[in-house]
């Protein structure tokens, strides 16, 4: 039997296959479906028009409200609406409602929704999130959402791979972030395009669940399909949460075939910063440090856990918000918001003089939650940073790590967080 790299693997035991080869167009069986309060009315109205009348599976949609809400304005109440009727209609049983909602990308995995070895679909971008937890996880459009509903399946060119070996341990101020951001403008926005990547190397014996969901959401700003990062016991302590879900832990194969393959040494690496208005235009945050910045966002789905926030106090300490920053931190499910509560670190962001917002992806998408006005400049931990995607197209977003991040907060300008403390046992 040919060796397989693990997207092969999963799309092989996904279409009833002994193997599959890149390139094959493949009809596979899917395992969830999610869409979000933006993308599903619109496959609501595809559904009908198709003629379909029930799901093919309540127990593989979910249905998240995480993108307007809470409402922002009558249109995206009527968003939400749509999708609510649609759930209680249909009998969805994944149904994320206002309150017990939170960003979609981390909600599901935090509700055993995807195991490892899954093949998952849905309506936004950052679908490939789930890719951390060695799933092959990617985005889809409204029509294909509708589709899958009906039918539990869809169509499939099996992607090559590129291969990205992560040797070493992470630096004070480093995290999975910077990480991520060195790979991309290694490989450029369009280097991956329609191919998975698959993360790799003894790195990630020392890199944990919040950072893998980091480094696998960001695969898509490469231009690739998805992330994935083989499972391990560090993914099997995850899902020792889930006794009853199960997974397949599959790897690739010793002599699988990649298209290529990046060494990457995290001893190299700096805190990093992503310039406007590409993911992809990184530099060392010593090269731009003094750039003067008006808001600093802490969240969303790429750096929106329990690991950031920690890392984000552990800077800031107790010492304010600059006068001139708006510091808003965007917990992204209510369990981690619970979290932060009972480590006190609400209490302690919101005397520095931060704003704590319900689980949104809104000021991510700069439609709700911190839109930038004209000539506005914000540093924030999102994953992309294109021309106008967080308010007027004359605003501009630097991306970093929480390190920077908080740093930045604190002095009103981007800032290099080894300047602040010199504690050398950070991340020890």
């Amino acid at each position: 039997m040919p060796e397989m790299t693990l997207t092969e693997k999963i799309f092989a035991r996904h279409t009833r296959r002994d193997t599959v080869r890149v390139g094959d167009i493949v009809m596979a069986k899917l395992d969830m479906i999610l869409g979000t309060d933006v993308t599903v009315p619109l496959s609501v109205e595809v559904f009908r028009n198709m003629g379909a009348e029930k799901i093919f599976d309540t127990d593989k949609i979910a249905l998240v409200n995480d993108h307007f809400v809470p409402a922002k304005d009558v249109k995206a109440a009527e968003l939400s609406k749509i999708m609510r009727e649609f759930a209680r209609e249909q009998g969805v049983k994944n149904y994320f409602e206002v309150g017990r909602s939170g960003i979609c990308h981390s909600i599901l995995p935090d509700n055993g929704l995807i195991r490892p070895g899954d093949l998952v679909v849905g309506a936004d971008s950052h679908t490939c999130t789930y890719g951390a937890l060695g799933a092959f996880s990617t985005g889809i459009g409204s029509t294909d959402l509708a589709c899958a509903w009906a039918i539990g399946e869809l169509w499939f060119r099996v992607p090559d791979t590129t291969r990205v070996v992560v040797n070493g341990r992470f630096k004070p101020f480093v995290g999975a972030k910077d990480l991520i951001l060195h790979i991309i403008s290694r490989l450029g926005v369009d280097g991956a395009i329609y191919q998975a990547i698959e993360f790799t190397g003894d790195a990630f014996k020392h890199i944990f669940m919040d950072g893998r969901f980091t480094i696998a959401n960001m695969a898509v700003e490469a231009g690739a399909k998805t992330g994935l990062i083989p499972p391990d016991d560090i993914t099997r302590e995850f899902m020792s949460q889930f006794p009853d879900i199960g997974g397949e832990y599959l790897r690739s194969d010793p002599d699988a075939e990649f298209t290529r393959t990046l060494d990457v040494d995290l001893e190299e690496i700096e805190p990093l910063v992503a310039e406007p208005y590409l993911p992809s235009n990184v530099r060392p945050v010593n090269e731009v440090k003094g750039v003067k910045i008006d808001q600093v966002i802490i969240g969303s789905c790429t750096n929106g856990r329990l690991e950031d926030f920690r890392a984000a106090a552990k800077i800031m300490g107790d010492h304010p918000v600059h006068p001139d920053v708006r510091l808003i931190m965007i917990p992204n499910t209510p369990r981690l918001m619970r979290e932060l509560l009972k480590e006190e670190l609400i209490d302690q962001f919101v005397k520095a003089g931060a704003i704590i917002s319900p689980p949104t992806c809104g000021a991510c998408i700069g439609g709700h939650m911190g839109v930038l006005a004209k000539d506005e400049v914000g540093l924030f931990t999102t994953n992309r940073n294109f021309r106008g995607r967080n308010g007027h197209p004359d605003s501009k977003v630097y991306l970093s790590g929480p390190e920077v991040a908080a740093a930045t907060a604190l002095t009103g300008r981007i800032t290099d967080p080894r300047e602040l403390t010199k504690d050398p046992d950070y991340y020890c």
